[in-house]
């Protein structure tokens, strides 16, 4: 096997253009170089915690790229999935992924790639994988930079989805897509239910993200796609986003709920949650969060953001208003109009006692809801924090 060398520079974030794509094809050739001097390894994608349609179908593309280069890729995640889009996606597309767990051998790995994340998302494996001494090869997102990993490649830019970059790749044949190949149209499919998911239903899309739709369509299983996208919501879903209703504090636009304890199979109900909130009338910003507890991963307090007004940036904002850890990562970030945070609660875990865990999220609730109130400049009412 070849080494690899992971001091390169990491990459500016960029815009691509397909009509005049400099860019493309220069991250290509970077690309295509560095996957041509690892044939014959075995390399781990790494994708966030709780992985979404964009993460699952860029790790799908990656491992389709990546075979065809002679590499073999096992893709990991260590959260759980639970939207039922993205088990629908799992399973009609037969996606192979592995769920981390503590005792997993990386040292078979001689490389780790991350896409659709820059590690932050995916805290309990970035420490594992560093901790082997896997090299990090190769970051492909499109949040704004975390400078938590060192990849010899990185290719970050400011497009809808990181569906978008992968669809630039296909167009630059990288890998050149075929429609009598299951695999190309398993990939396409997926990638461009990310991008849909990614842009709300492209509402938020750019050029850019369109004119990988655009060329995508030509490889999509359409009626696959029809299916992944018809799932209804589950009940426990329709129940946290009515929790979140109903517990809503309303000040300055902004709507702020705070749900309390959720299973980890619900996980994905708080971003849906989120979403919902921000359809009230005269609301701008909406932001969910609860408590979440599964196996390996410690107790935390997970939570969404929402935002249509475009002079707020979810990924500033997140970040001045949780901060970061003693390590120098923050606990929150994201791209524009979204964000998400995951706060780890440490020696506070744990405990099945009713009185004890309500005692504990009051805390939790009043501390996150006047941290973002301090931030927007508004005043809880008195009764916030005393009638939990």
């Amino acid at each position: 096997m070849k080494d690899v060398q992971t001091d390169a520079p990491v990459s500016v974030v960029s815009t691509i253009r397909f009509d005049d794509n400099t860019l493309g094809r220069k991250k290509r050739d970077e690309l295509k170089a560095l996957l041509e001097s690892c044939r014959g390894q075995k390399h781990v994608v790494v994708i966030q915690n709780y992985p979404d349609p964009d993460a699952i179908s860029t790790g799908l593309a990656h491992r389709v790229i990546s075979e065809a280069h002679d590499i073999h890729v096992d893709i990991l995640y260590a959260g759980q999935i639970s939207h039922p889009e993205n088990i629908a996606l799992v399973k009609l597309l037969g996606i192979e992924m592995r769920r981390w767990e503590s005792g997993l051998d990386l040292s078979q790995y001689q490389g780790a790639v991350f896409v659709d994340n820059q590690g932050t998302t995916a805290g309990p494996i970035v420490d594992a994988l560093q901790a082997a001494k896997v090299p990090e090869l190769i970051v492909v997102d499109h949040h704004e930079l975390q400078n938590r990993l060192k990849p010899g490649f990185s290719d970050i830019r400011k497009v809808g989805a990181t569906a978008t970059i992968f669809a630039d790749y296909f167009h630059e044949e990288l890998v050149t897509l075929e429609r009598s190949k299951k695999e190309h149209i398993m990939a396409a499919t997926a990638l461009m239910h990310g991008l849909r998911t990614d842009t709300c239903g492209f509402i938020r899309a750019n050029p850019e993200d369109f004119r990988a739709a655009s060329f995508l369509s030509r490889f999509v299983d359409s009626d696959l796609l029809a299916q992944i996208t018809s799932q209804s919501r589950s009940r426990q879903t329709m129940q946290i986003i009515q929790e979140a209703l109903a517990s809503r504090t309303i000040k300055e636009s902004f709507s702020i709920a705070g749900i309390g304890y959720v299973r980890c199979e619900d996980r994905d109900a708080i971003p849906q949650a989120a979403d919902f909130l921000l359809t009230e009338e005269n609301i701008h910003t909406a932001i969910v969060f609860g408590v979440i507890a599964q196996g390996d991963l410690e107790e935390a307090i997970i939570g969404s953001m929402r935002t249509s007004r475009i002079t707020i940036d979810p990924d500033e904002f997140l970040k001045e208003v949780f901060g970061k850890a003693s390590n120098g990562r923050y606990f929150g970030g994201g791209k524009k109009t979204a964000g998400g945070f995951e706060i780890p609660l440490g020696f506070l875990s744990g405990g099945n006692d009713k009185d004890f865990r309500d005692m504990k999220w009051k805390l939790y609730k009043a501390q996150i809801l006047q941290k973002i109130l301090n931030k927007i400049g508004a005043k809880p009412d008195e009764k916030i924090i005393e009638d939990e």
